[in-house]
Parts: structure tokens; C-alpha cells; sequence
């Protein structure tokens, strides 16, 4: 993948910031799922509506059924500018009662302080 910051690989950073959704996702923490996103994120998720900031991606996440599981799949990941990087990852839903939903993610992301937020993600079917 190209492209270090001083947090690691482009790659390590989707990673890592995917591998804290996808835990938060499965423990149905919408609070800390919304915590991952800048103030001024936008969210395209599986749904018709573009969303914006964090107070619209916790309502989103909210209304996913508990029990539904995730797993992700990093595909690329490349620094885009110091402080953003960009990814994309294959992620597939499995709803309470065994139905899949299988999404291609894009992210971008920005450095916060020591961390990393969400800036923008889009979901696609593939």
C-alpha cells in the first residue's frame, strides 16, 4: 500500500479504525460507533438518505437489529494527503436470522488529535 504516516501504513490505519467499527457494530454501541465519525462526516450507508455528522450516524446505527454480525476485508488503502487516508474494504452483514448483505466500503479518513475519525463512507452493493 502507499504511503506512511507517522501512525503507520495507510493499510494499518483502515485497519485499525475498521477493526473498532466492526467491534462497536457488533456490540450494538451506536454511541461509539457515532464517536468514530468527525463532526462533520458524511455517511452513505446501505439506505437511500446521505446522512450527516455523528447525531445522524448514531441514529442510523441504532436501528440495526442486535445480534447482526459483520466481517471486513481491507482491499486497498493509500494515503491521500498528511493527516487522510482512504480505503476500501468488502463487508458482509449477517442479520439475526441468516441473511446476508454483501457491501463494498469506501472510507476516508482524517487525523484527530492522536487518533483517527471516519470523514466520510460510502456503501455500495456489490
Amino acid at each position: 500500500m502507499s504511503g506512511v504516516t507517522r501512525a503507520g501504513s495507510a493499510h494499518d490505519v483502515v485497519a485499525e479504525l475498521l477493526d473498532r467499527w466492526r467491534r462497536a457494530f457488533e456490540e450494538h454501541r451506536a454511541a461509539d460507533l457515532a464517536a468514530l465519525f468527525t463532526e462533520d462526516a458524511l455517511f452513505q450507508g446501505i439506505g437511500p438518505r446521505l446522512r450527516v455528522g455523528p447525531a445522524e450516524v448514531f441514529g442510523y446505527y441504532d436501528a440495526v437489529p442486535e445480534g447482526t454480525r459483520v466481517t471486513v476485508e481491507i482491499l486497498r488503502a493509500h494515503r491521500l494527503h498528511e493527516g487522510i487516508v482512504g480505503g476500501f474494504a468488502d463487508v458482509t452483514f449477517t442479520a439475526p436470522t441468516g441473511e446476508t448483505t454483501p457491501i463494498r466500503l469506501s472510507v476516508v479518513a482524517r487525523r484527530s488529535g492522536g487518533g483517527w475519525l471516519i470523514r466520510q463512507y460510502h456503501a455500495a452493493a456489490r
